[in-house]
């Protein structure tokens, strides 16, 4: 079945990454619904998609704001962070020949970057989108599929940013059990200290994270449901085409991979301690504790901390609350404007949020 599976580029060039998906077709759940079956166990979120919402023409004019601020800080994490691989492989710490998997959906963005880089500056190097799903884990069915055909030590995982650690833990258990070695990953923004490389463990507007598919290649997030996934097929996916008129998945990349031309001779390698990584582990929790017991949540699933996930939780789930630091942080214009077009509660705190800009709590459904 693998090896006769049409893989797809998605909307990005085919020289950019291949997508290591099956096209599957399901209904869509109404989020409500989609709440009420993943709350009470009667369903796995991945067994279920929601029609993706549609941006509102202020909403995309909030991103193309956050793109401009964001663009060259971008580009200098990615020469930073390629840099810091060629040392690693000049030290023969990682395999010359590096297969860079993004997590699907938002790692996919900066693995291209990342892919494009690492070829531009000499480095043999892949690129493939794959699926990793909470309590499911990696999709090792493309995992075997990339480890016949590329050395597993040069294999490092690419997403766009940290949260409370849930898929970090899930790759670490899945990349164990398959590999029996820890996974590498590598983020632009890890401020919970779970990636073992990141451009910064500062919690800042990756713009790629206030959008869903029409900055990821107009794929959706995984699916693996057994009705539709076989025992020996990739994890699905659909595409996403009614969004098709606003995708910007090559430009959004087309961008920043120029930007990297020109920082590429005054950006060093991005260099980061593993000292500071177990205090930001310890200060992520303390965190998610607190909001937990303030609103009497036992399942931490509902949290989601962080700009980008505190987005995507409103975009995708039924929130009943989010926090901030500041209400003035110009990072949150895009989840404060969905907070006030979809009447969420925002509080301002500080204290709660600790080192994430914002939080997300998910209502709780009977």
């Amino acid at each position: 079945m693998l090896d006769n599976a049409i893989l797809s580029s998605g909307t990005y060039h085919p020289s950019d990454v291949l997508f290591l998906l099956k096209q599957v077709a399901i209904e869509p759940t109404p989020v409500d619904e989609k709440e009420r079956l993943i709350q009470t166990g009667a369903a796995h979120y991945s067994e279920m998609i929601s029609q993706e919402r549609r941006p509102d023409e202020h909403y995309l004019e909030l991103f193309e704001q956050a793109r401009s601020r964001g663009d060259v800080r971008i580009a200098r994490e990615i020469v930073g962070l390629a840099k810091a691989i060629k040392m690693r492989i000049a030290k023969g710490e990682l395999d010359a020949q590096i297969t860079l998997c993004s997590l699907v959906r938002a790692g996919v963005p900066y693995g291209v970057l990342l892919h494009r880089e690492l070829k531009a500056t000499g480095v043999d190097c892949q690129h493939y989108g794959v699926s990793i799903i909470r309590d499911k884990g990696l999709d090792t069915n493309a995992m075997r599929y990339i480890t016949s055909r590329r050395n597993i030590d040069g294999i490092l995982f690419v997403d766009g940013w940290t949260g409370k650690g849930a898929i970090s833990r899930e790759l670490e258990t899945s990349w164990q059990a398959f590999a029996g070695t820890n996974p590498e990953l590598v983020v632009l923004a890890d401020p919970s200290g779970f990636a073992t490389m990141s451009g910064s463990h500062e919690d800042w507007l990756i713009p790629s994270g206030i959008l869903g598919a029409n900055i990821s290649g107009l794929i959706s997030r995984s699916i693996l449901s057994k009705d539709l996934i076989a025992p020996g097929d990739f994890h699905g996916y659909i595409p996403v085409n009614h969004l098709a008129d606003i995708d910007v998945s090559r430009a959004f990349v087309d961008r920043i991979s120029s930007l990297c031309e020109t920082e590429r001779e005054s950006c060093g390698a991005i260099i980061n301690g593993p000292t500071t990584l177990k205090q930001l582990r310890q200060n992520t929790m303390h965190c998610v504790h607190l909001v937990a017991k303030l609103n009497q949540v036992d399942n931490l699933n509902r949290i989601k901390p962080g700009i980008s996930e505190a987005t995507r939780a409103i975009l995708r789930r039924k929130p009943k609350k989010v926090y901030i630091r500041s209400q003035e942080d110009e990072d949150l214009s895009a989840l404060i404007h969905l907070c006030q077009t979809g009447q969420v509660p925002l509080e301002v705190s500080p204290t709660l949020t600790g080192p994430f800009r914002a939080i997300t709590l998910i209502e709780k459904m009977s």
